[in-house]
């Protein structure tokens, strides 16, 4: 089913899921039809599988980037050295545009559909605890600001992720520069002084 989910994600990553068609998927991996709908029940519950492997993906490698800072700095410079191009990162250039609207996009397809926001939502709530859990040893360390809850300051981090998104679909979006700069600004100030 693996083969299944890979080739669905793939065509989700590139087009609109009404292009996706279950037997055209079974012929390109192989697997029979009637295993399709056994093991995910329908066509869209197929969909809703690979959204969820992506959003999970996704949400992997940006945890992956957060759990090195904190495994692999010690003092306060190190962190805002290694913090404040992360930070900007996240939110800015081509490749983390396509990359918001994909998140965008999938939890655009929970809203309306409850068995893909149980599934996101499993992911969501593990993004969001372990960010708050590294918020949590950046605050003890004394990096980050501690009168913020680390719950808060996670959620925040999203808000700006998904904020960015809204915003790439404006008319006159913000300059990569300016926001950039302005996240640093704003990096900033969530510093412990």
């Amino acid at each position: 089913m693996q083969a299944v989910l890979d080739a669905v994600a793939d065509r989700l990553l590139v087009g609109d899921e009404l292009a996706i068609r279950i037997p055209e998927i079974c012929d390109v991996t192989g697997v029979n039809y009637g295993s399709v709908y056994h093991h995910f029940g329908s066509r869209e519950g197929v969909i809703d599988a690979a959204y969820d492997m992506i959003f999970s993906r996704l949400v992997e490698e940006d945890l992956e980037l957060f759990e090195r800072v904190n495994d692999s700095v010690e003092t306060l410079e190190e962190y805002v050295t290694v913090m404040a191009p992360i930070v900007a990162t996240l939110s800015s250039g081509p490749a983390r545009k396509k990359r918001r609207a994909m998140r965008i996009r999938i939890v655009a397809a929970a809203a309306t559909r409850p068995r893909l926001k149980e599934l996101i939502g499993d992911t969501q709530a593990r993004l969001t605890a372990e960010l708050r859990r590294l918020t949590e040893i950046a605050q003890k360390n004394e990096w980050l600001r501690d009168d913020i809850s680390a719950e808060v300051f996670a959620v925040l981090f999203q808000i700006l992720i998904f904020g960015r998104a809204l915003d790439d679909v404006s008319r006159e979006p913000i300059d990569e520069e300016l926001w950039e700069s302005s996240m640093g600004l704003l990096f900033a100030d969530l510093l412990k002084h």
